[in-house]
């Protein structure tokens, strides 16, 4: 396994440890856990904003921090990109000078990533010469992680950067986001206590709970581990997906979308046909029939089958094997009531007024 950051360290407050040691594969990392369980600690010690007590880091094998080495590079020298939670951008300076702020500042034998570049990778170009006030802040958040890009980073370093988004705008960010790793080839450690977003973005998950390594896993075996279920909350997983707007039936107050090879109405939206939307789906919003339901108000009715059953503490999280796959929250009394197993096929049945869209 090719891995890119190796760590073994702990830094202590008078109310807080953090205890941490492992290494990550490339990829798209997630550190996930509640609020306060040391997540951004982390990634300040990784960054060299914070120092750990003892311990030791490496980048690419070369060595960050060390208490024993006697060694500690300071945050310019360690090829980091970080993202903070807020959106710190230089408001006297337009979108380009802001973008180009960090590239100016890097050495020329260091640039690998040209600007130009970054700015359609995250579809920028008509921002560049406008000023930041008056900006969305989906198109801040692009901002700051192109002028992150722009010092040519060998690691990326992002702080809950969808927190302040509304939910129906997160889709966007993340397919940005992978279309980063994917182009770039620049490692990405998100820090999120949204499980949706782990699960959407991430290859791999460390799992945090008051300063604890509770379990590192690849993404896709995450809800098989049982520590899981003490730390997230019922109702709080979101199906998040990009549409493609298909066709308006406005004296209906619809719109439908498609999502792979799957057609849906949502609530009416005033964007042309072609047009990209993001919309976010309740895992809890969505029924289960063993039946086709008849006469319902209910708009979207899907046929699938049940790809994988985990359990989360008192509720289950059922996976369909529809395009795109939907992830649906039921009790564990309805799985037992219903018979509910791996392979069975049953009716999703999803209201049009519980999709949340951007307007």
């Amino acid at each position: 396994m090719n891995e890119f950051l190796n760590f073994n360290f702990s830094k202590s407050y008078p109310d807080f440890e953090l205890r941490t040691s492992g290494s990550f594969p490339h990829g798209i990392i997630a550190i996930f856990g509640p609020s306060g369980s040391g997540k951004t600690t982390f990634l300040n010690c990784i960054a060299g904003l914070i120092n750990p007590d003892i311990g030791e880091i490496r980048l690419n094998q070369k060595l960050l921090f060390s208490t024993n080495a006697k060694t500690n590079l300071s945050p310019d020298k360690r090829r980091i990109g970080y993202m903070f939670q807020e959106n710190l951008l230089f408001p006297h300076l337009t979108v380009e000078q802001n973008i180009l702020y960090g590239y100016r500042l890097t050495k020329p034998e260091e640039r690998r990533i040209d600007p130009e570049h970054i700015v359609d990778l995250l579809e920028i170009r008509p921002l560049l010469n406008r000023n930041t006030e008056g900006l969305s802040m989906g198109e801040q958040q692009r901002i700051v992680l192109a002028r992150a890009l722009s010092t040519s980073p060998h690691l990326l370093l992002l702080d809950e950067p969808l927190g302040s988004l509304h939910a129906s705008m997160k889709a966007s960010i993340i397919l940005h986001l992978e279309y980063i790793y994917k182009e770039l080839q620049i490692p990405i450690i998100y820090v999120s206590h949204s499980l949706s977003e782990v699960l959407k973005i991430s290859d791999y998950t460390m799992v945090m709970n008051q300063g604890n390594q509770l379990f590192f896993s690849a993404t896709k075996n995450l809800l098989e581990h049982p520590e899981l279920s003490s730390i997230i909350s019922p109702g709080t997983i979101q199906n998040i997906f990009e549409a493609t707007i298909i066709e308006h039936r406005a004296i209906h107050g619809i719109t439908m979308v498609q999502i792979g090879a799957t057609v849906l109405a949502v609530p009416y939206i005033q964007e042309p046909t072609g047009e990209a939307t993001s919309i976010s789906i309740s895992a809890s919003d969505i029924l289960i029939a063993l039946e086709k339901p008849q006469n319902i108000s209910a708009r979207n009715i899907l046929i699938t089958k049940i790809e994988k059953i985990d359990s989360l503490g008192s509720t289950i999280l059922i996976h369909t094997n529809s395009d795109p796959s939907l992830k649906v929250e039921i009790t564990s009394d309805a799985l037992n009531e219903m018979k509910l197993s791996v392979g069975i096929e049953v009716y999703l049945i999803i209201k049009s007024n519980s999709i949340t869209l951007m307007d």
